[in-house]
């Protein structure tokens, strides 16, 4: 049996050029076929074609598309393709979607009594204008829909693909049924038929998923970087591209693969949708530090967190220890930060900004209990009538020190980190999950911590992590902090990581290496003669080794009872900047700036004079770029402004 790849698409392109009705159209620089439906006919050609040695189709095979679908209306079927016999208006072999649905069509005469059968496989999303890749294996009663190399979705159905399915004098259609009605509207890339295998596995080693590559005709390949000579490209293509100059236009879904040229900078930039994405430009680089602002707080602060709420502008909150006044929202208004709203805390830790669908939240932690003697945290939601934040929920904490908000699966997440209950610093910390039904978070998972800081929530590929900082078991801060990933739809334990009083995790990419880099703040075990100083020691980076599955120490870095790592890029270099907050005997201790530098890892550069330095975050506007630290021993945070050369 001859189990190559079967190309459909090829098979429509002539080799004098395209089938009438197609041409090539280019969007978010990928190439894909787009189809008319004037003469769908033209799109087809014998199965014979394909099948040279043998008149059946395969009874076990697995079909692989790359297509970009636009936004379909509610009622409307498209057929991504079918094989037809010549003569009958019946389906052999068919693929169709709907909005959030999509439907494998076959016919079987033994099985069936002559009817045809539909595999369907609901909330399906395509309709989003994004490149995907899809992977459907069928084998028997089993049918297997793999989207982007996420968890495949599988499907088992009464009446099996037929063994023996005759294409003789049949045809395929690519993009119709052999009529106009439910012409595919979109653009496709790739279309594959692989006899006898299961795709996935070779489909999902690319690095790009969405564009995975089989099989594509020559046509829709990149073309050379240089032409061979002054010739006519062979095959012209378009796309919707639009350049627009001056001022930094909006960047939303409407502006999207649109172009932004920036004289001042002599940069080009494209819209992905929310951000403009550097193409070409003079590439920066950091020169020096500069003090920028003083932003006086309502009292210490213990974190902060910078936020864009779109159409209203830049904000950040500040996490901070008092109350009577609370915590305060600072909004960016003529290159400041300036007071917006205050909002009641206890000994607020940290605050966290996220989104589900179009609404707002941000959630703070609190470390005590209120004026009741109650001690939870609270998630506000932006209300855009008032154009503040207001109370939304309430979650009962221990101690809290940190959320972190994250989505798998289409599905919302929250997880706070609960530090100590009592005196007891070994407690579950919970994770919980948005109920779409009620608009509440509900408990979803409790995990074991110990006296923990912080939670870091990342992806590789299709596999989601969340790492969690374990500080203090009672005993000892020299204690295990771990890494967990998602199986099953729960986090089970993935690696175990020997930690000094763990404060933070920073996940981060320099090219496409993966590493992670936990503050360790202090020393310290009532079991063992005490250091000469419990604060100077080593802080980790860690990279991921694919090979061993499992991320292994890259480097140490001596820090003074480091508090946070922030990662940040100006141009093409890659910097992380620690919060250094004493150092045995003063609060008084430089934060430093180290940059990547290849083959040396990370080399300080920058020595920045901090107080107590807590938390850092990096920011940017249309003016430049920022870096602003919060005091957890003073009511002054300083935001700094990066020089560029």
């Amino acid at each position: 049996t001859d189990l190559r790849p079967l190309d459909i698409l090829s098979e429509v392109v002539s080799a004098g050029g395209l089938a009438h009705g197609m041409r090539v159209f280019q969007a978010q620089g990928v190439r894909g076929f787009q189809l008319a439906a004037s003469r769908p006919r033209a799109l087809g050609f014998l199965a014979s074609r394909l099948f040279i040695h043998c008149d059946c189709f395969p009874e076990e095979f697995s079909i692989i598309i790359t297509l970009r679908v636009p936004s379909v209306p509610a009622k409307r079927n498209e057929y991504i393709f079918t094989l037809m016999a010549e003569e009958s208006p019946s389906v052999l072999v068919g693929l169709r979607y709907a909005p959030d649905k999509l439907h494998f069509l076959f016919w079987s005469q033994e099985h069936a009594g002559g009817w045809q059968t539909r595999v369907t496989f609901p909330n399906v999303s395509l309709s989003d204008s994004q490149w995907h890749t899809l992977v459907l294996a069928v084998s028997g009663q089993s049918f297997s829909l793999t989207v982007d190399c996420s968890v495949p979705k599988d499907v088992v159905v009464e009446t099996p693909f037929p063994a023996s399915l005759s294409v003789k004098r049949a045809a395929f259609y690519l993009g119709n049924r052999r009529r106009r009605k439910g012409v595919f509207t979109g653009l496709l890339r790739q279309l594959v038929l692989l006899p006898g295998a299961d795709a996935t596995p070779q489909i999902c080693t690319a690095m790009s998923l969405k564009v995975a590559t089989l099989s594509v005709p020559s046509v829709l390949q990149d073309l050379p970087a240089k032409p061979v000579s002054n010739e006519v490209l062979k095959y012209p293509y378009e796309t919707d591209t639009k350049v627009t100059l001056g001022s930094r236009p909006p960047c939303t879904k409407q502006e999207k693969a649109q172009f932004w040229f920036n004289a001042s900078r002599r940069g080009l930039y494209l819209c992905n949708g929310s951000t403009w994405i550097s193409m070409l430009e003079v590439k920066q680089r950091l020169d020096y530090v500069e003090e920028y602002q003083n932003l006086v707080t309502n009292s210490e602060t213990m974190g902060v967190e910078v936020f864009t709420i779109p159409k209203v502008g830049l904000f950040a909150a500040t996490a901070n220890r008092y109350t009577p006044p609370g915590s305060a929202i600072y909004k960016w208004t003529d290159g400041k930060f300036v007071p917006y709203q205050n909002i009641p805390t206890y000994q607020a830790q940290s605050w966290k900004y996220f989104t589900i669908g179009k609404k707002i939240f941000l959630a703070v932690a609190n470390f005590e209990q209120n004026d009741r003697g109650q001690e939870f945290s609270v998630i506000y939601k932006w209300s855009h009538r008032k154009e503040k934040f207001v109370a939304y929920q309430r979650l009962t904490t221990h101690s809290a020190r940190d959320w972190e908000a994250f989505v798998i699966g289409g599905e919302a997440f929250l997880a706070v980190v609960n530090h100590r209950e009592g005196n007891n610093h070994n407690i579950d910390s919970v994770i919980y999950r948005w109920n779409p039904k009620t608009g509440l978070f509900e408990t979803n998972q409790t995990i074991p911590t110990s006296g923990a800081y912080d939670w870091e929530f990342f992806t590789i590929g299709p596999y989601s992590f969340l790492a969690v900082a374990n500080t203090f078991n009672g005993t000892s801060t020299k204690i295990y902090s771990h890494i967990y990933i998602w199986l099953s739809g729960s986090f089970q334990l993935f690696q175990s990581i020997l930690t000094f009083g763990a404060a933070d995790w920073e996940v981060f990419r320099v090219g496409d290496r993966v590493f992670l880099a936990v503050a360790n703040s202090h020393s310290y075990d009532s079991g063992m003669p005490a250091p000469s100083n419990f604060y100077a020691i080593n802080s980790s980076i860690y990279e991921l080794n694919v090979t061993a599955q499992m991320f292994v120490k890259f480097q140490d870095l001596l820090t003074y009872s480091a508090l946070d790592w922030e990662f940040f890029s100006v141009g093409d270099d890659s910097f992380l900047v620690v919060a250094n907050s004493f150092d045995g005997f003063t609060f008084s201790v430089n934060s430093i700036i180290y940059r990547w530098q290849g083959y040396e890892g990370f080399v300080a550069a920058h020595h920045l004079p901090t107080v107590g330095c807590r938390d850092w975050e990096a920011f940017h506007t249309a003016e430049g770029s920022y870096l602003l630290y919060s005091s957890a021993k003073e009511p002054l945070s300083k935001v700094l402004k990066l020089k560029t050369t």
